[in-house]
């Protein structure tokens, strides 16, 4: 296809050998002849640097998941992602199929609204020589330490700033975004935060304790995690898709990176919506009728 230079340039990440994403990947491409031009089309984690760079925006066809995945890769191209949900939650992939096509031209022009996430940056290295380090990742929802087999529990002693707090015994801990803070964060009893907060959650998970309440901190602050008792099978996981076991000897860093996630938000919805259609936030008892 020949490009006219105001033209938007996409790449559209999907899996061509899942039927129904095939299917929207057709569909896609008849719907945006003549109306933008589609750079490449990608699995997830396959796009090169440079691709990414020379694109307007990324078209994200599944679910939540696969966003967090393209996301680690996108944020640092600053390439805005756009959400089409084909999968069953839809927090991120925030347009059907249909609200993509009626919205399109609206997001090209700029006018719908493109929000800025901030992400976290996972840090495994060596207690005793914190520049061995052996792992490192970004996240967008969320890091978490979980106990593993033989499931004992483990102890974290936690710092933030080099401040320590008490020390948490239990199944793990989690440190989510505010993007994350309706994930893990939220089944845990952790609090939920607006997603284009600064700040972070650092919550207990399942602590053997009955005052060891969740606490938001500065986006800014650092925190490390040491264990002090641990399980063979204690991992470090990051969004719950790239993990690493854990050492005793061990620190975990986590801090808030330079790069954002950019995501572009439907307007007929808002981030209270969803956790109201998706989540049943507050809903009515359903009360006897006479």
């Amino acid at each position: 296809m020949r490009r006219h230079a105001s033209l938007p340039r996409l790449v559209i990440f999907g899996d061509p050998e899942k039927g129904p994403i095939a299917e929207t990947m057709r569909e896609f491409s008849l719907f945006l002849k003549d109306k933008a031009e589609i750079i490449t089309s990608c699995h997830l984690n396959e796009c090169r640097p440079e691709v990414l760079r020379k694109s307007d925006y990324a078209v994200v066809l599944v679910g939540d998941g696969s966003i967090i995945s393209a996301a680690r890769h996108l944020s640092a191209a600053r390439v805005p992602v756009i959400g089409v949900n084909l999968g069953r939650l839809g927090f991120l992939a925030e347009f059907s199929v249909a609200e993509f096509k009626h919205y399109f031209d609206d997001i090209v022009s700029g006018k719908a609204r493109i929000e800025r996430r901030m992400m976290l940056g996972c840090r495994v290295s060596d207690g005793s020589n914190p520049r061995r380090e052996r792992f490192s990742s970004k996240a967008v929802n969320d890091v978490f330490i979980t106990a593993g087999p033989p499931f004992h529990v483990i102890e974290m002693q936690i710092a933030v700033d080099g401040e320590r707090l008490p020390s948490c015994v239990g199944d793990g801990l989690i440190v989510s975004t505010p993007t994350g803070s309706t994930a893990y964060n939220l089944s845990a009893g952790g609090p939920i935060l607006a997603g284009s907060m600064e700040a972070m959650v650092i919550t207990p998970i399942c602590p053997h304790s009955l005052s060891f309440r969740p606490i938001v901190i500065d986006a800014a602050s650092v925190v490390e995690i040491h264990c002090t008792r641990l399980n063979e099978g204690a991992t470090v996981s990051v969004d719950g898709q790239v993990a690493t076991g854990l050492a005793l000897d061990e620190v975990v860093n986590v801090a808030k990176v330079r790069s954002s996630f950019l995501v572009v938000e439907n307007p007929t919805r808002t981030r209270w919506d969803t956790l109201v259609t998706k989540l049943g936030w507050a809903k009515k008892p359903r009360y006897a009728t006479q």
